[in-house]
């Protein structure tokens, strides 16, 4: 088949939906596929164009078989509603020229947010007769009011009627949790158009490693230390004041150190943060190379997924998938009801406490560290729902089989069922070799 991706992000960013849809396309052709992205410059998540794509209009690259089609985008630092819509509207507007540039594809897969390009989709899927699949990372505006990014009454009602538009326009909606599900249902949205499709991670990348011998830890002297790790977007909806505030009611705790990786800009709020609670057991280090990402996550003796108590129940973090298949045991300070909290407990790789709560946050720090066989065996748990629920060859295949299914052409391809028996049979020779 030709697919054509429709993503704001794509590589080489580093984190979020971008390292997902570069490992579906790349996937997509290791099936025989051809493969195209519609993309914009590399900014995210400095929110400033990369250095060597700066000052370009248009480019086209080719990487492990996927044509990458770039477009320029109107960015800002730290955007602000205003800044964002241009933001938006500058991609909606560049993209599709790129969009219309190469072959008709069979398919097209859009990814959302951002909700405007929506409406260049729908107008590719006309101009080329092929059905667009909306694949929904986050439900807007909803989200964006709940924790208060979107307050002007005419905007909210601009994305909504957006909103209304893209899921009508879409001949099918993937969305990465039941909530998601059950949120569309009760906008009317039908049930035969929702297919739930989970965020993915690559076992086979990222997988447990050990802590001894970890250039990670022998870099930033964490050796014999109990290491607290946050590593992603730090943002209005994650909260990492109440970290700093758990950490500095254990600063009297030497063994326990936490580390915060992420954007440098954001980094530097958290540091004045870090004054003011006068805490010195806390390393804060801008992103690492992808490709140390499994020693990074490995280094850690707990990954922590952040959110605050006003971030709406069907937020679904991708970090999640990839901190249990990392074979760490998770703390998740997150809303109790919400799909982050149900996603960890049906894991059985760790713990919710709740959010904004650094008391709980610390307390639950302590007791794993005072309780290492309880550590290992939420690890363990974790690890082998990754492996049967969120690999990514089972996601892939699930993609191709949509597409196959939605599309005139008919051929034979690997059913979901044949995939998840493949994985049940791998999984306790994993586990086998991971205790020896």
């Amino acid at each position: 088949m030709r697919i054509l991706i429709y993503s704001y992000n794509y590589y080489p960013e580093p984190i979020g939906i971008a390292p997902l849809m570069t490992e579906l396309a790349e996937g997509l052709v290791t099936r025989g596929h051809e493969v195209r992205v519609v993309t914009g410059m590399p900014n995210y998540p400095q929110r400033q164009v990369y250095p060597e794509y700066q000052g370009k209009l248009y480019c086209t690259e080719e990487r492990h078989g996927v044509i990458i089609q770039r477009s320029c985008v109107w960015t800002r630092p730290k955007p602000g509603l205003i800044s964002r819509m241009l933001l938006d509207g500058s991609f909606v507007l560049s993209s599709l020229l790129q969009a219309l540039r190469g072959w008709r594809p069979d398919v097209i897969l859009l990814t959302v947010p951002p909700l405007p390009v929506s409406v260049p989709a729908a107008l590719l899927g006309w101009f080329y007769s092929c059905p667009v699949v909306l694949n929904l990372q986050d439900i807007l505006p909803e989200a964006a009011v709940h924790v208060g990014l979107l307050t002007n009454p005419k905007a909210i009602r601009v994305f909504e009627a957006l909103e209304k538009f893209a899921y009508r326009s879409a001949h099918t909606i993937s969305v990465i949790t039941d909530g998601f599900t059950e949120n569309l249902k009760a906008k009317g949205v039908p049930s035969e158009k929702i297919t739930c499709i989970p965020n993915w991670v690559d076992t086979k990348f990222i997988r447990p490693l050990p802590k001894l011998d970890n250039n990670f830890r022998h870099t930033h002297d964490l050796q014999d230390r109990f290491v607290i790790m946050y590593s992603g977007n730090i943002a209005l909806t994650q909260g990492l004041q109440t970290v700093i505030q758990a950490a500095a009611q254990l600063k009297d705790v030497p063994e326990i150190v936490f580390v915060i990786v992420g954007n440098p800009q954001a980094l530097e709020t958290l540091e004045a943060v870090c004054v003011e609670h006068q805490v010195n057991n806390v390393r804060l280090l801008p992103f690492q190379p992808r490709e140390k990402l499994p020693e990074m996550l490995a280094a850690a003796d707990v990954g922590l997924v952040m959110q605050k108590s006003n971030v709406v129940a069907f937020n679904m973090p991708s970090k999640i998938q990839v901190l249990l298949a990392s074979g760490r045991p998770i703390i998740a300070s997150v809303p109790a009801t919400g799909t982050a909290a149900r996603a960890i407990q049906q894991s059985g790789g760790g713990i919710v406490v709740e959010p904004e709560d650094p008391a709980q946050l610390a307390a639950a720090i302590r007791n794993l560290q005072m309780e290492p066989a309880q550590a290992e065996f939420l690890g363990l748990q974790g690890r082998k729902f990754a492996v049967l629920n969120y690999a990514f060859e089972q996601a892939l295949s699930r993609y191709e089989e949509l597409f196959y299914q939605i599309t005139p052409a008919s051929r034979v391809v690997p059913s979901s069922l044949e995939v998840e028996t493949a994985l049940l049979e791998a999984v306790p020779v994993e586990l086998e070799q991971s205790q020896a």
